[in-house]
This record gives C-alpha cells, structure tokens and sequence, in this order.
C-alpha cells in the first residue's frame, strides 16, 4: 500500500476496484478470476531480478494488432533521462530492457504469422540494452537476420546522447535494404542554455552531428524531430535558434508542441511563458514548417514502397519507401502487403501519389491464416479458451470484465497525471 501510495499519491479513489499495473499485464487472468469472487486487486509493481527492472510482461503474450500488417515490439521500458518537463520517469520508472533473443524470437512468431512490418519502440531506443549489458546495434545486428525478403523494420525514437555512441553501426544498419532509412531523433529546442534546463543532457551541436553525419553516410535518410515552444526559461532569442534549425535542416517531418506543465515535474513549478507568446512562437514555427515542400523533387521518380495501410482519405492504399516517406498508391486489395515498383506523379507537403509500374515482391499469406483478419491476433487462442471453457466464463462476461479493468486503469492514470 505505501509503495502505490508513494508512486500514485492518494489512491482513495479507487477503493473497492480491481487495477493492472503496465508491467503486470500478463496476471490478468488471475485478476478476473479474483474480481469474480467479489476480491479487490490491484497490481502495481515492476518486475525485478534482484534489484534490477525487467522490460516488463513478456512479449509473447497473446495480442490483438490494431493493424494485422504491422507488429509493435516494445524493446525496453522506462527511460535514463531526468527531464525537468517530462513524467515518464514517473510513469515507467528506470530503464529496463528486454533480453536480445526475446526480442529476436518475437520478430521471428511475427513474421510467421503474416506481419509485415516490424516497429521497435520504447520510450527511448537508443538506451536499449544499458542496463543488461547490450547496445542497440547488437540487438539489430541480430534482428535484421531474420527479417524475410518484402518485409521492413522501423526504428523508433532515440534520443541525441545515446546514439553518439553507436553512429557508425547505426548508419550501417538503416542502410540496410529491409531496414527503413528513418530516425526520430527529438531536439526539443536548439538553446544550449534551454536545453541545460530542461536537463535534456546533449547539446545543440552534438544533435547537429547526429543529423549531419546519417545524413551524410545514409543518403536520403528522414529524420524527423520534435521542438518544444514556450518552455519556461525560453527567451526569444532562445527560440529564434530554434527557428533556424527548422530553416536550415528542412525536417520533413516535424512535431511541434507547446509547453504543458505536468504536475509533479520540476517544470511545472517554474513561471510561465504569458500564453499569446507561447501560441505566437508556435505559429511562427508551424509557418517556416508549412513552407518547407520536402518532395516537390521527387516527381518522376522509380521507387520501391511497401504498402501496408488504408490512406485516411479512404480512396488509397498507404506504401512506404526506404525512407519512409508515405507514397499514396490506387486502392486495390492485391497490393496491400506487397511491394510495389511506382512512379511519383505528385507530392503534397506529408506525402506522394504515384502510377504503379509493376508489382514486385508477393507476400502470400500463411495457409494457416485463410481469413486475413486472422493476422490480427497473435497468440489469443490458449488466454481465451482458458477463460471462457476451462474457467466457465462466458464471452459477454469475459468482455465487460476487460473492457472495465481497461477503463478503470486509465481513469486512474488520468487522476494520477491531472487531479487538482
């Protein structure tokens, strides 16, 4: 009871409810059968070897894809960085990695299953493997072994300091063919003075290494970026250096957010930039952004896109090409998970259209999957015969019971990150 206390505040709230901590996933099972005995549970703590944190549930634990083409691996949990802005540390706690041939198997059951393509994620790759005694790019290394002819790994965010370390293998393994040539690698802001109070712990011109050098040895790679506008220690001429990054680096992908002050960090309890400098900052960034047409010379191009999703204008099919930029290809069922040969007709600001010139590599689904919609699952099948025939829960019952295990969880993160 302390230790939720000590992590979650008051927990008076939830009295009488049953809650799953993210790392404690995979006893859900126990905690249905529990709250069907009428028992109150709440799971909360991390998982430990000793003093040191696991990644978490493991990764084989049965799952639903939200897409049947694309599997989300998370690598590590948690985080080494201490930022005055952020509550992840909060949330997720200290690093905690997954072992490499955990990882390796996972991708491997996901590439049999059907899945396409594979995202590595976590809330900072580039630490992956530091508290386990690993690197990112032995993880990798190992991983792109197994990655089939047709299929692609996306890697997800890294932050600057943790990258410097490796940037010659990674520049090695995102010119890989079955490996995207993308990186998100966030600056936040490009003041040295604002970047030392956010304790963000790298400088202007070491993330300006970062991109220069991949862009250098990975031609054509994207990179994308984030900024953070109006943190409370930014001065204008703070965020003109910003302003000159966007103009100079001409990031094709950009995430632009102001400052919110998230309770209980150090941040939180600096004065505020007055809100209209806040919104007259973002805009001026959005405008330098909006103004940049990173495609425009692409027309005419032969490229090779891997087409994975349905467009949000319902009327094509999304593809990837090796620098993950989107290329909008006709909607015809046959070229979802298929590679295909096109020729950029037209580019937007986020995106290109194109002509297909031939379809190449064909994917042929599983003979074990004769209902696409199957891929979506993974591993489902033993969790619920478990409890709906050996436990004599019925569907209905089985249903509302997680979906109010879920909805009471993030109730509580909600009060946990936003109560007065």
């Amino acid at each position: 009871s302390s230790g939720i206390n000590a992590e979650y505040g008051d927990t008076k709230f939830i009295a009488g409810l049953s809650v799953v901590g993210t790392h404690q996933i995979d006893r859900v099972v126990e905690v249905v059968e529990e709250t069907l005995k009428g028992n109150s549970v709440r799971l909360f703590g991390q998982k430990r070897i000793g003093k040191r944190k696991l990644g978490g549930a493991s990764l084989h634990l049965p799952k639903i894809r939200k897409n049947p083409l694309i599997e989300i691996i998370a690598i590590n949990t948690g985080c080494l960085n201490q930022c005055t802005y952020c509550k992840t540390k909060h949330a997720r706690g200290e690093l905690g990695s997954y072992p490499i041939d955990e990882i390796v198997q996972r991708g491997e059951q996901c590439f049999a299953e059907g899945v396409r393509e594979v995202w590595m994620t976590s809330e900072d790759t580039g630490a992956y493997g530091r508290d386990i005694g690993v690197s990112l790019p032995e993880l990798l290394y190992r991983f792109v072994d197994i990655i089939p002819e047709g299929c692609m790994l996306r890697l997800g965010m890294t932050n600057p300091p943790y990258i410097l370390d490796h940037l010659e293998d990674m520049a090695v393994i995102l010119s890989h063919p079955r490996v995207y040539s993308f990186l998100h690698l966030p600056i936040q802001a490009a003041s040295d003075s604002v970047l030392y109070e956010m304790r963000r712990e790298y400088t202007c011109e070491e993330f300006c290494h970062v991109v220069d050098f991949l862009r250098k040895k990975v031609p054509g790679i994207t990179i994308a970026t984030d900024i953070i506008c109006g943190f409370p220690t930014e001065t204008e001429e703070d965020f003109n250096e910003t302003l000159s990054l966007i103009e100079h680096y001409k990031f094709p992908s950009l995430f632009i957010n102001q400052f919110f002050p998230r309770p209980g960090t150090p941040a939180a309890r600096m004065k505020r930039i007055p809100a209209d400098q806040v919104k007259k900052r973002t805009k001026q960034a959005n405008t330098i952004f909006q103004s940049q047409f990173p495609y425009n010379d692409k027309i005419g191009e032969v490229q090779t896109v891997l087409v994975t999703e349905l467009a949000s204008d319902g009327v094509h099919y999304v593809g990837h090409n090796k620098f993950y930029d989107q290329v909008l290809v006709p909607k015809k069922e046959r070229y979802l998970g298929n590679t295909l040969n096109v020729k950029i007709t037209e580019a937007g600001k986020h995106f290109m259209k194109c002509c297909v010139l031939d379809e190449g590599s064909k994917m042929s689904v599983p003979s074990s999957y004769s209902n696409p919609n199957q891929l979506r699952y993974s591993g489902t099948k033993k969790l619920v015969q478990r409890l709906l025939l050996e436990r004599n829960i019925t569907r209905p019952i089985f249903l509302i019971l997680i979906a109010g295990i879920t909805i009471q969880f993030l109730y509580i993160v909600y009060r946990a990150n936003y109560k007065d």
